[in-house]
């Protein structure tokens, strides 16, 4: 499978090659945030079929949390392309809003940190759902 994909303003691209590691929908706290409200909908893929092939995201980590996820976007528009959890080096977390053809996504296989869930928030019906993350 290969995904392409980039910001709003088409000044960063990427392409990623390789299996689904996993399908989630997050509602973690730090997700509502990036997202500007709802659950964040994203896949994980190897992070040795990733580049960027057009611009450069900027980095953001926040410094007062132990292990702190680094998420980059785009310094131009603000889109949120990806994720990289820090116990997490082989992996990359792509934003499906920010894929060519989202709609190759399908279904998120589960839902994460439902503990932290608004209420206005949805898990589609038939998925797996966990208060954190799973492992």
């Amino acid at each position: 499978m290969t995904i392409t994909g980039g910001c709003y303003c088409k000044q960063v691209r990427y392409e990623a090659d390789g299996d689904s590691i996993f399908k989630i929908q997050c509602h973690c706290r730090e997700c509502q945030y990036i997202s500007g409200g709802s659950a964040n909908v994203s896949i994980g893929m190897p992070r040795a079929g990733f580049r960027y092939t057009t611009g450069q995201p900027k980095q953001f980590q926040r410094e007062d949390l132990e292990n702190g996820v680094v998420r980059e976007f785009c310094g131009n528009c603000g889109t949120s392309l990806t994720s990289n959890p820090q116990g997490m080096p082989d992996l990359v977390i792509i934003k499906v809003g920010t894929m060519d053809h989202p709609e190759e996504f399908g279904a998120p296989e589960m839902a994460i940190y439902t503990c932290e869930k608004q209420s206005f928030h949805h898990i589609p019906e038939g998925i797996t759902a966990f208060e954190k993350f799973p492992g």
